[in-house]
């Protein structure tokens, strides 16, 4: 096989040189400007060393420009397939879009998962507060009640205690049945005992039970009004609270009169004997009185007016009163009741 020579040509040398792979690796064809010569110059086209004009190409020579133009004219014919750097640029922007868009998907998955949980706590909180508010409160209420509404609840169950021998005194009605809680030496002297109700129900009573070491007596009426309003009993009481004493002093009937709690488990003298265990109060009192209750602010009574200080022994009151705690008047010492109390 004969050496190839290239005579170097002026017009060949104006041309950019680029070197084209070919599909046989035993050929290697370059192509410099509008012409083409072959590694193997052999067969019918050959000419002067050169593949003649028009000659086939592989497949990749296609794209060769036309014949009689360079290659790098500003003529020549647009690729019509979309260069592979566009398809790389266009698939990262498609992924990117996927990514932006779940991103989005997901804080927004976040926040209404976070708002769902905050809604569903305050309804949790919001039950819970309506649960409580439906609690059903305690029936007995600590409010005070003006003394208007007390006396108006509690004078139906005051009665008016006297007797053959000239007693006077008051009492409380502590059971439906009628029973008249009232002091013992009210009724302790004998004669006759009548029992005047709040509706003017006049009637002989009867002692049903008789406790002289605490003062306190039960007294049981021959007849009832038509309307029985027993009185409430209440509990303890502590000292600088409010209290009411309801009365017959002088026979001034149903006199209401306030004070406090001035002291406990006093001890005094009275011609029936020594008591102890007693509420001091300064409500207004006087003969007639003994036997009314004291009350507390809700009109509950708290025991039973037996006695007053009497230093100038005038039967003038001096700022003191006495009275059985309602606990010890129930009590007794040897009654039928439970505790050892009147039974009412």
């Amino acid at each position: 096989m004969s050496d190839l020579t290239y005579m170097p040509n002026p017009q060949l040398q104006r041309h950019q040189v680029r070197n084209v792979e070919c599909t046989d690796d035993a050929q290697r064809t370059h192509r410099v400007g509008t012409y083409a010569f072959s590694m193997e110059p052999a067969g019918a086209e050959r000419l002067r060393g050169f593949r003649a004009p028009g000659a086939e190409m592989d497949a990749g020579s296609a794209r060769s420009p036309a014949q009689g133009q360079p290659e790098h004219s500003g003529s020549a014919e647009a690729p019509t397939t979309t260069p592979p750097g566009d398809q790389v640029v266009r698939r990262s922007h498609g992924w990117l879009w996927a990514v932006s868009t779940a991103a989005v998907l997901v804080v927004a998955m976040v926040i209404i998962a976070g708002l769902a949980f905050k809604l569903g706590s305050g309804s949790a909180t919001s039950a819970n507060r309506a649960s409580v508010t439906a609690t059903p409160t305690p029936a007995a209420s600590a409010t005070p009640l003006p003394v208007t509404d007390l006396y108006r609840q509690v004078v139906p169950s005051v009665v008016l205690i006297t007797t053959s021998k000239g007693s006077l005194g008051s009492g409380v009605i502590v059971t439906d049945t009628g029973t008249v809680l009232t002091a013992h030496h009210v009724v302790s002297g004998g004669g006759d005992i009548s029992i005047v109700f709040a509706d003017g129900t006049k009637t002989p009573g009867t002692i049903a039970a008789a406790y002289p070491k605490i003062d306190i007596a039960t007294l049981t009426p021959k007849k009832l009004p038509e309307v029985v309003v027993p009185a409430t009993l209440g509990g303890g009481v502590a000292v600088g609270s409010d209290v009411v004493a309801i009365g017959n002093p002088l026979g001034l009937r149903d006199s209401t009169t306030t004070g406090i709690v001035s002291g406990l488990n006093r001890t005094t003298k009275t011609k029936a004997g020594s008591l102890t265990g007693l509420i001091q109060f300064d409500a207004a009192v006087n003969p007639g009185s003994s036997g009314g209750p004291l009350l507390n602010t809700q009109g509950l009574v708290v025991g039973v007016v037996v006695s007053i200080a009497d230093p100038g022994e005038d039967d003038a009151f001096a700022g003191i009163g006495f009275a059985v705690p309602i606990g010890t008047a129930l009590g007794g010492d040897s009654g039928p009741g439970q505790g050892g109390g009147p039974r009412l």
